[in-house]
């Protein structure tokens, strides 16, 4: 028990470090599902469409890979699938927020002076992990709550907010022993994220038609299977919890063990004399950012190969159905429902680019909040030479990342199509048209740093936003006006017969003009401590 010495006043300071950030994701992430019954009983408002519905998503291989099974045809069934992305979201976020408790305090020194006053090793790890799991409980709570409040059955509810906290709580053990391993926050971060976006993978793979015992390599999968509103099933919570505790256990035997601000995993020392080549503030943003954007690369190559495989999926699903392939002859042919996927997708990959981009952005200010720049600005280095550096490389990056999944994209689609050369230059456009956007929100993380640099960190607040406008803003029913809000919903779709480049030339003016406000409020103001 000594190595827990202090965990409860860590999870006091943890709460108010995060007492702005914590609250909000827990009450966005926890009412936003409620929302969708309304939308769903004004879109299928009998139970006629709902099982027509049911029908034609609930066996197509690219719903189901998408959003994952439809276990119940009723509201109920609707509600929890088109939700599915929620689980990841939240995942994430617990993953995130450990690791920010955890490996970012050792890497600033601040958890070897909690040590000094008698702090047990192991308590960081028990503050973030309790914090993470508490905040992950709370919101699915509100989940269950609100499902009631609109009518839902509660047994059902229960096992839908409870489905949104497993994966929450898993990935949260995962980042705590990441963190362990790594030495680092960004190695943490990059391998927690690789972690789950590989669960991510095997649950699409799993779902789409892979063999039933695949799900179970994943603990999205795991999460699924408590069927909500479909005869619950209660036991996967065993499951996941008995790993979670395991995870947990092993985390904490190595935040025993290991030396403190070391990993587990070895580091590669490099050589002793720098190449010639590494001469300069942009070869060191390389350099910095340089393995961070490989791995990024393989996932979106990945991902995008991923949705091109599943496109075909799309026209089996009107196949059968000759009400949708009406509804999609009006609307441009069953061309005109691929060429919709891939504008969806695209720009799915477009929000996920936004993140890389403000995570290559926000090195700035975490780089100044660390000391590290003052040494450089005492060389002949300017302000501006070394911001450019970083970035030239997040903008450099986000264009590769969409290249690399438009390119895997529409070489899996055209190969299963047989026209690769017209569905290859067509599905790249639809993911390469997306970069403006990206560069948008990447500017008002520069913006931020360089006029409010303590705010710097409400540039994801931008992402957040854009992936829920993206994702749910269709289920939510979302004006208009608010849609507008995001600058993917400016984007045109490539393809279309009122295609313009204006949008595309408005977002970049918008994002060229806070880039400048932002360098140039870096140049005139006093450098920021930590």
């Amino acid at each position: 028990m000594r190595a827990l010495t202090g965990t409860r006043g860590l999870i006091r300071l943890a709460l108010r470090r995060d007492r702005v950030r914590l609250p909000l994701w827990v009450l966005l992430l926890g009412l936003v599902p409620s929302s969708f019954v309304s939308a769903t009983e004004q879109l299928y408002p009998t139970a006629a469409e709902q099982l027509q519905y049911a029908r034609t998503t609930g066996t197509n291989p690219t719903f189901l890979a998408l959003y994952g099974p439809l276990y119940d045809p009723g509201v109920g069934g609707i509600v929890v699938q088109r939700a599915g992305m929620l689980s990841v979201v939240i995942a994430l976020i617990s993953a995130l927020t450990v690791i920010r408790h955890t490996r970012a305090e050792e890497e600033a020194g601040r958890r070897e002076l909690l040590g000094a006053t008698g702090t047990g090793r192991a308590a960081p790890l028990a503050a973030a992990l309790a914090v993470a799991m508490s905040a992950c409980l709370a919101s699915g709570a509100l989940v269950a709550a609100g499902m009631i409040g609109q009518g839902m059955p509660a047994a059902g509810s229960v096992a839908f907010g409870l489905q949104l906290v497993v994966g929450g709580w898993v990935f949260a053990a995962v980042a705590g022993l990441v963190a362990q391993l790594t030495v680092s926050a960004a190695a943490a971060r990059g391998l927690s994220l690789a972690v789950l976006g590989s669960a991510f993978l095997i649950r699409m793979a799993a779902d789409a038609g892979g063999p039933s015992w695949l799900a179970w390599a994943s603990p999205l999968g795991w999460a699924q299977r408590l069927r909500p509103y479909a005869t619950e099933r209660w036991w996967p919570l065993a499951v996941a919890g008995a790993v979670t505790v395991a995870l947990a256990w092993s985390a904490g035997r190595l935040a025993a063990r290991r030396d403190l601000g070391a990993g587990m995993l070895p580091e590669r020392l490099g050589p002793a004399d720098a190449a010639p080549r590494l001469a300069g503030p942009f070869s060191l943003a390389w350099r910095l950012h340089g393995r961070t954007l490989y791995g990024w690369l393989a996932g979106f190559a990945a991902l995008g190969a991923v949705y091109g495989g599943f496109a075909g999926g799309v026209q089996d699903m009107i196949a059968d159905n000759p009400d949708l392939r009406q509804i999609f002859t009006r609307l441009g042919g069953e061309g005109g429902l691929v060429d919709a996927y891939f504008a969806s997708v695209m720009g799915i990959l477009g929000v996920i680019a936004a993140a890389y981009a403000v995570a290559a952005a926000s090195r700035l200010r975490s780089e100044e909040a660390a000391l590290l720049v003052e040494p450089l600005l005492a060389t002949p280095t300017g302000r501006l030479r070394w911001a450019s550096g970083h970035l030239a490389v997040a903008a450099a990056g986000s264009a590769a990342v969409l290249a690399a999944g438009g390119l895997a994209a529409g070489l899996v689609h055209g190969l299963n199509s047989g026209r690769l050369r017209d569905d290859l230059p067509e599905v790249f456009g639809a993911a390469m048209v997306q970069l403006p956007a990206v560069w948008l929100i990447a500017a008002i993380c520069v913006a931020l740093f360089g006029l409010l640099p303590r705010l710097t960190a409400l540039s994801w607040a931008a992402v957040a936003a854009a992936g829920i406008i993206m994702v749910f803003g269709a289920a939510l029913d979302l004006s208009q006006t608010v849609r507008d809000l995001s600058p993917f919903s400016h984007v045109p779709r490539i393809g279309s017969a009122d295609f313009t480049p204006v949008p595309l030339i408005g977002l970049l003016i918008v994002a060229a003009v806070l880039t400048a406000l932002g360098l140039a409020g870096f140049r005139r103001r006093d450098l920021a401590l930590g």
